[in-house]
């Protein structure tokens, strides 16, 4: 009896090694995409009613925790079942993730000048549409999360390929629950910056009050530029999933490169990744301004269909 429990214990802590090891690998393998993810969440924060931070923070964090329990059992069916369906999924997914920041990048150019104009009109406005500007940013940032965890899930399922279910099951739930903790953790400090800065402007000692009042001075500009890097990221991470989903469309890329005397079968230098990286992003810019462009005729066309029925 005692001899079968050691065992038992035994193949238990196994297992434990074993999922502690693949998962620090998963967490090697997805760190750029966790970067991307942290910064396109943070972004999707900016521009909340600040007493509102942390509450919009905790509802994308939970509905990420949905996301990952819905992930998880689904990407460990479809490698089962159907695992030729994972790279037109990945691909779709991308594609989404590129029209969006087109979109955002549009919207922005053409309603660039509207900020100043009508302020005051706008005011008594602003809190009738709070709640609902709130859950559209809600809905669109849980949306990105979950195009950004099924890329993750998918890359570690890929990592864990082969070994026994318990292992593959252990790695994706520590790399989910990891991946949400230390994400949604980060954007609510983030958030919370200037906060933090505020308080430490108020302490007595002079050094940590300069320090504070540089935090607060700080602050506006870190958001505005994740605001900047969220975006880009869509078209890196999108642009990415992409390219690397089709064969065709990656050698075209290297040879594009090629002709500019580049050579992309060397050593993957720092330099040529972010090369690589970068024209995985401008891929994914013109195909996010090609579906937004092909959208925008398919609304029109079913616009002058209903007014001429």
């Amino acid at each position: 009896m005692a001899g079968s429990l050691l065992l038992l214990l035994d193949d238990i802590a196994s297992v434990l090694d074993d999922v502690a090891t693949m998962t620090k690998v998963a967490a090697t393998k997805t760190a750029g995409v966790l970067g991307d993810d942290l910064a396109l969440n943070a972004k999707q924060v900016i521009g909340v009613d600040p007493s509102r931070e942390l509450a919009v923070v905790w509802a994308v964090a939970k509905g990420s925790a949905v996301n990952k329990a819905i992930l998880v059992p689904a990407a460990l069916l479809i490698g089962w079942l159907t695992p030729w369906a994972i790279p037109p999924l990945l691909i779709v997914g991308g594609a989404f993730l590129c029209y969006e920041g087109a979109e955002k990048i549009l919207h922005a150019l053409v309603h660039r000048g509207d900020h100043g104009a009508g302020h005051g009109a706008v005011s008594g406005h602003a809190a009738a549409t709070g709640s609902e500007t709130e859950g559209k940013k809600i809905a669109g940032a849980i949306r990105t999360d979950f195009i950004l965890s099924a890329e993750i899930i998918v890359i570690t399922l890929g990592i864990v390929a082969g070994q026994p279910l318990v292992t593959q099951v252990g790695v994706l739930v520590a790399v989910a629950i990891l991946m949400t903790i230390g994400v949604y953790g980060l954007v609510a400090a983030i958030v919370k910056l200037d906060d933090m800065g505020a308080a430490l402007a108020r302490h007595r000692s002079p050094a940590v009050a300069g320090l504070g009042r540089g935090i607060v001075a700080a602050a506006p500009w870190l958001m505005r530029a994740l605001s900047i890097a969220g975006t880009a990221a869509m078209f890196f991470v999108g642009g990415g999933i992409v390219v690397h989903q089709l064969p065709a469309v990656h050698h075209l890329l290297h040879g594009l490169l090629g002709r500019l005397g580049i050579d992309t079968h060397g050593d993957a230098t720092a330099g040529l990744q972010v090369l690589l990286k970068s024209a995985d992003a401008a891929f994914g810019l013109m195909l996010g301004l090609v579906i937004v462009a092909a959208v925008g005729i398919g609304r029109r066309g079913r616009s002058l269909l209903e007014r001429s029925a």
